[in-house]
């Protein structure tokens, strides 16, 4: 199933004012722009904009994909906490706008989190391109907007320290809670914007989308609605990971960035900031990975999900020589190094992973080392997770090994069962230690989504596996260096190639 992530803003200039919106559609497994939509919608309230920008956005995801999962993200804590069932919706002409939002798409297959303002700066430039085109007389054109240019995507924001803390969180998180059964009830964990949970909330704090204006919020009577709360609001797709075989690719400079105007942010206290940010912890913990696959049933819970990531270069690797179990056991060279930085940025951005196993060669555990530094996570040591051994054929190039064993290449090259010159390790070999392995880890990781540092024939092996295809098919597989692949395990024993050898963090 694929996943989409909906980033919706609206803002009025008068609250009601002129007012307009904004959306934004992105591939949640590559975060890759897919679409935009933004109109000046006359005088409105903040939030009527904020819902209409929600309807805008979830009807721009239907028409790339109606069978697709989506992950909404907004600044709007009332428009969340309304279209997750926590807050009763009162006022008049919100009712059917977020009536007709909940139509666009299965409610079990629309997920929602609220974000601080400067994580929505696109759908925020967009709404404000939007009202300045109003101003004008005119209406918004995709043609003319430069939002997706101003509004690269955010750059982690703190220091590992702050990874760190999240990911200390989380693992206590999952350590003092259990997985509710999919498909029943959930209790609430998301605080309120103010005061206790049976409040009703009564001032509006939402900041304003137009920099010159307030943004009270429309619904002041939002109380919480009574009865088991819906579903989490937070998921977050965990299709980022992949390992590149033999090629290389040098590290590209500039990274994502985001840019908009600083979030004034609801009125809160410290406590209350604390909760939320715990509270997106538990959530994220939970519900990582979309419901279902295919046309599988919705209740088979979260998946285990491995994202795998191939190490970064060593002095082997730009010479396409033979590197297993057997033979020098490399560390990463400098562009390696630099290379897994940008994968622990990329990751530290997406905010997914919450646990690192390494293969215990050296250059897996030195990759690992630095991803889970800035993700603030410990690094497990599998065996299983360890290079093919290629016996006599480690360290040289595989035009070497034909000049010096070409009968033991060609039976290699047309046998799983056959072995490198001198006592290596089968494909044969290696599926069967990466199928028990990945069986093992699935258990271990149920429902939670782990990177797996690892090298090319075990991510080649742990793809061909889930595909069902057959050995000779690793032979048709490229990846590169410090490259990211996925793979969802089901309950049900169906797996789900989510990412390959995704490479856009190096360039």
């Amino acid at each position: 199933m694929r996943e989409f992530i909906v980033e919706a803003d609206g803002g009025s200039r008068g609250n009601p004012g002129p007012a307009g919106y904004g959306a934004v559609v992105s591939d949640a497994a590559t975060g890759e722009t897919l679409a935009e939509a933004a109109e000046y919608i006359g005088v409105a309230t903040n939030n009527v904009a904020e819902y209409r920008g929600l309807v805008a956005g979830l009807r721009a995801a239907h028409e790339l994909d109606p069978g697709a999962a989506v992950h909404v993200r907004m600044d709007s804590k009332l428009v969340v906490e309304q279209m997750t069932g926590r807050w009763k919706i009162k006022h008049p002409a919100m009712k059917p706008l977020a009536a007709e939002a909940a139509r666009v798409f299965p409610p079990e297959r629309v997920t929602y989190e609220w974000i601080p303002r400067e994580r929505n700066k696109h759908a925020d430039r967009l709404a404000n391109e939007a009202m300045d085109a109003g101003k004008r007389g005119e209406q918004w054109s995709a043609s003319a907007s430069r939002a997706a240019l101003d509004t690269p995507r955010p750059e982690p924001a703190g220091p590992p320290a702050d990874a760190a803390a999240g990911a200390a969180r989380v693992r206590a998180a999952l350590a003092s809670t259990s997985t509710p059964t999919p498909g029943s009830p959930r209790p609430s964990t998301a605080p309120p914007a103010t005061g206790p949970a049976d409040a009703t909330p009564t001032s509006g704090a939402e900041p304003a989308t137009a920099p010159d204006s307030p943004r009270p919020a429309d619904d002041t009577t939002g109380a919480p609605a009574t009865g088991p709360a819906d579903a989490d609001p937070a998921r977050v797709s965990s299709g980022t990971a992949a390992e590149p075989g033999d090629a290389t690719g040098a590290p590209a400079a500039g990274a994502d960035a985001a840019g908009a105007e600083a979030d004034a942010g609801p009125a809160r206290s410290s406590a209350d900031v604390t909760a939320a940010a715990a509270d997106a912890d538990v959530r994220a913990a939970r519900t990582v990975a979309t419901p279902g696959v295919g046309w599988a049933p919705p209740d088979m819970g979260a998946p285990a999900t491995f994202v795998l990531l191939r190490h970064g270069e060593t002095p082997l690797t730009p010479q396409k020589r033979f590197s297993g179990s057997g033979g020098s056991d490399p560390s990463l060279s400098d562009i390696g190094r630099e290379q897994a930085a940008r994968v622990a940025e990329f990751l530290a951005r997406r905010g997914t992973v919450q646990a690192v196993v390494s293969s215990p060669l050296a250059r897996t555990r030195e990759t690992a080392r630095i991803v889970a530094a800035r993700l603030g996570l410990e690094v497990a040591v599998e065996d299983g997770l360890r290079e093919t051994d290629f016996g006599a054929w480690e360290g040289l190039t595989f035009g070497e090994v034909r000049e010096r064993h070409p009968d033991d290449l060609n039976a290699w090259l047309s046998s799983p069962d056959a072995e490198p010159t001198g006592g290596g390790e089968s494909f044969a070999a290696t599926a069967d230690r990466i199928a028990a392995t990945r069986d093992k880890l699935t258990a271990a990781y149920a429902g939670r989504t782990v990177l797996l540092v690892t090298h090319v024939t075990p991510i080649k092996t742990f793809v061909r596996l889930a595909l069902g295809a057959p050995p000779e098919a690793v032979f048709r597989m490229e990846l590169s260096a410090a490259s990211l692949s996925a793979v969802a395990y089901y309950a049900d024993g169906n797996a789900s190639v989510r990412l390959f050898n995704e490479t856009s963090h190096l360039r």
